[in-house]
């Protein structure tokens, strides 16, 4: 009997990396979400140089994932549900290239699935506007600081994270009731 489990990642932006990491973490199947930084030309980049917007970095977060308990699809349905994929380079408040909305495939499977699932959405007119996602190959992850991973989990009462993530994630957890983990955050 083969006890490796089967293992996929993807790496995503969604705006604020709390935010999206937040949500993934409570999901079944999840194995371990990371927060860093993809999509530039700047190699090992600080938070400091991503925030200026001259990077080319997103704010992204990299899942590993397995997908005999949650498939990609609905990893990608979550996503769209839980951030805007409809604004260029901004998520509320937050505006710049390193909030944009994207999806870097490390297969060629995860790119055509990605592209099937934002023209299903868009040919279903489930959001008010077309979805604007960048799709690209992954090339390069950088790691956050430590300080940025697990940051709701560690920060829940920080004004920013009552405020901004955890209606996000008050959201997701009703939409998603039955894709959670067993062990949540309390709010």
């Amino acid at each position: 009997m083969n006890t490796e489990q089967t293992k996929v990642t993807i790496t995503l932006g969604g705006g604020c990396f709390w935010c999206i990491e937040a949500i993934y973490q409570e999901l079944k199947g999840v194995i371990e979400v990371v927060s860093g930084y993809s999509g530039g030309k700047v190699k090992n980049p600080s938070y400091e140089q991503v925030c200026s917007g001259t990077t080319g970095h997103a704010e992204v977060i990299q899942i590993t994932f397995n997908p005999e308990i949650i498939p990609f699809k609905k990893i990608l349905n979550v996503f769209f549900s839980t951030h805007d994929p409809t604004t260029v380079n901004r998520q509320g408040n937050d505006v710049g290239t390193q909030y944009r909305s994207v999806i870097f495939y490390h297969t060629s499977e995860q790119n055509q699935i990605a592209l099937e699932v934002i023209k299903e959405l868009d040919d279903a007119g489930t959001l008010k506007e077309p979805i604007v996602t960048e799709v690209a190959p992954f090339r390069e992850f950088y790691e956050a600081e430590n300080y940025h991973q697990d940051y709701f989990k560690l920060n829940a009462s920080q004004p920013y994270c009552k405020v901004i993530i955890q209606p996000k994630v008050e959201k997701f957890r009703k939409n998603y009731a039955d894709n959670l983990k067993d062990v949540k955050l309390k709010l």
